[in-house]
């Protein structure tokens, strides 16, 4: 029996995640994730889209990807297949890296948009790792709550949902959430 194919349609915004084999490690060092960042941007350069918020823990990553003349399909493969050859490369691996193909959810709504940015900030706060979001460098958090630039990340669609001060009102939507 086939799968089912993945909707897809221009502008269609996902939140990817993708694990590692076995739920194990997918990064083991800095190099990795900054391996993992440039291929986002090199899939970018061939397939364009835009990521509105990531978040890589040391065994899964999470994507908020708004797709733009490609399926979501081909720039999750490319970045993933990638990554999987230069991770068995650099630690003399086979096999696979990724547990499966990657998961996604169509985001189709304001709501679910900023509640799925919310939700990849505080990944690793949920996973006990960190108490704060920004407490944690592989997120994309504290590039929305320093004005810090990340050339990985548009800021501009998840900020317009909040009143000025953007920042702050982002940063207590997110927190809120810790709190209760």
């Amino acid at each position: 029996m086939s799968r089912q194919h993945r909707p897809w349609y221009e502008g269609a915004m996902y939140h990817t995640f993708s694990r590692g084999n076995r739920r194990g490690d997918l990064f083991l060092d800095d190099a990795d994730r900054q391996k993992y960042f440039s291929l986002l941007l090199e899939t970018r350069k061939l397939y364009p889209y835009t990521l509105h918020s990531y978040c890589l823990m040391t065994n899964h990553t999470h994507l908020l990807i708004e797709t733009d003349q490609h399926h979501i399909g081909i720039i999750m493969k490319n970045i993933n297949f990638r990554y999987a050859i230069y991770f068995n490369k650099k630690y003399k691996l086979d096999g696979h890296v990724f547990q499966g193909r990657y998961g996604s959810t169509l985001i189709e709504s304001a709501v679910k948009f900023l509640n799925t940015t919310r939700y990849i900030h505080l990944n690793p706060v949920e996973a006990n790792i960190t108490k704060s979001p920004e407490n944690y460098k592989w997120s994309s958090y504290n590039s929305y709550i320093t004005k810090t630039a990340n050339e990985l990340i548009s800021k501009n669609k998840t900020l317009f949902y909040f009143m000025p001060p953007q920042i702050e009102n982002f940063k207590k939507y997110t927190i809120d959430e810790v709190k209760d």
